[in-house]
């Protein structure tokens, strides 16, 4: 008696879509790795464009609990601002500058570099907790070039430039603590150099401190940007350094989207949506787009961030810098492999192939690695931003981790009945069906 065995599989036909069978326009349904990556990579635009709105709608105060002042300004970074008043028939100038710790054994401080933008030489007020009693102190410090090179501690001593008068308050009066979050004003009184109105403003905080000595700050993007110039006299502030802050946020929108979204994303639609033989060729085409699309808005973002190198000497990120060339380099590479594909029949095909995906999986990764690095550079590590990044790349890995179990679990069962089709089970042309007709005759007979 011939036993018959019953598979409670599927038809295959109802899983891949037969080349054979034309679906009409109007039962088409997007394939879901293009629709939720695209519903996530909306979401993460849309957080940006609210990012990119905060970071631009600052706002500063001209009064405080003991003076008020003529103008102020705010800061491109740390959420700081300053407010002044210049009086020029003496060259006097009165300010408050605002900022947080954030550390409550930290330091926050602020001074002006008589010659030049930049940390080196700056003249500091420096506002932190004393050791001792635990009262807000102020103290000044020069910053020669030792203290940029960690030769010796900081140590407190007289300004060379004409300081009348200063002082440190927490906002909040006599009652206010110094914890992570809490605002320091720091008032000072400066009689200028005659006609000279042009500011050098230096600002920074740090974590903690070591006796009287405040230690190294954060070496973040927003931390060794701390630095902006601008006439006191008119108000009118030097527009590089808000051309780097709009640069920034450009060369990380378009980076993000590029190499971290649509880079894998096009990896995504060779991998599975070629399988599908309804779509013929049109998977090679989306996926050349896809691809070409991110090459080219990453070779912007990439040429946007060797153009802010330029414009901030002295603010290097080494491995940020490493691997923006790296990526950029594979996928220069991986482009120029479309002009030499060889044809399917060609002998050199099959190198080609593995060269093809060695190369661009590596440029995915690189990428998306580099996105991450990027976010720490910008101080961005918790921002909503981030997290909105890491919502789409997390559904695109979701999708991408049930698409190859579908692969899999499709693979075993063509698997499984090459085998009884072999072992004369079921017919060369019955297929799914076969199995299906073999089970009743079994179940008469």
């Amino acid at each position: 008696m011939t036993h018959h065995f019953h598979c409670p599989q599927q038809n295959l036909t109802t899983i891949l879509i037969n080349v054979k069978t034309k679906a009409p326009l109007s039962t088409f349904k997007p394939h879901p790795v293009l629709v939720s990556t695209t519903m996530g990579f909306l979401f993460f635009i849309f957080l940006f464009i609210s990012h990119l709105n905060t970071a631009f709608s600052g706002h500063c105060s001209t009064t405080t609990a003991t003076k008020t002042f003529q103008k102020c300004t705010t800061l491109p970074t740390q959420q700081a601002s300053i407010a002044w008043t210049f009086h020029p028939h003496n060259a006097t100038l009165d300010l408050c500058f605002f900022g947080t710790f954030i550390s409550p054994s930290g330091w926050v401080g602020w001074g002006i570099n008589p010659t030049s933008a930049e940390m080196t030489g700056t003249r500091a007020l420096v506002a932190f907790p004393d050791p001792n009693s635990g009262q807000l102190v102020l103290l000044p410090y020069i910053l020669d070039p030792s203290v940029k090179l960690q030769k010796s501690p900081l140590l407190s001593r007289p300004l060379d430039i004409h300081l009348i008068s200063s002082s440190a308050t927490l906002y909040g009066g006599k009652m206010a603590t110094i914890h992570n979050g809490a605002t320091v004003q720091i008032y000072a009184t400066v009689k200028l150099v005659p006609n000279k109105t042009k500011i050098h403003h230096v600002w920074n905080r740090g974590l903690y401190v070591q006796g009287y000595s405040p230690t190294i700050h954060p070496t973040t993007s927003n931390d060794l940007s701390s630095i902006t110039t601008f006439d006191v006299l008119s108000g009118s502030a030097a527009t590089q350094h808000n051309n780097v802050d709009m640069l920034k946020l450009v060369h990380g929108i378009l980076n993000a989207i590029s190499w971290g979204l649509l880079l894998p994303m096009g990896a995504v639609t060779a991998r599975y949506l070629r399988h599908v033989q309804a779509l013929g060729p049109t998977w090679f085409y989306v996926h050349s787009g896809i691809q070409l699309s991110a090459f080219f808005l990453g070779t912007v973002g990439f040429a946007i961030g060797i153009r802010m190198g330029a414009m901030s000497p002295g603010v290097t990120y080494g491995l940020h810098r490493k691997l923006g060339f790296a990526a950029f380099c594979l996928g220069a590479l991986q482009t120029l492999a479309l002009l030499f594909r060889p044809k399917t029949t060609h002998k050199f095909r099959k190198y080609w192939k593995s060269y093809h995906h060695f190369v661009g999986y590596s440029c995915v990764v690189l990428g998306v690695v580099n996105v991450f690095q990027g976010f720490e550079v910008m101080g961005e590590g918790r921002s909503y931003a981030k997290l909105g990044y890491c919502l789409c790349l997390s559904t695109l890995v979701g999708i991408c981790i049930a698409l190859e179990v579908n692969s899999w679990v499709i693979f075993c069962r063509k698997s499984k009945e090459e085998k009884m089709r072999r072992e004369g089970l079921i017919s060369g042309s019955d297929k799914g069906s076969g199995i299906h007709s073999g089970t009743h005759s079994g179940i008469h007979g």
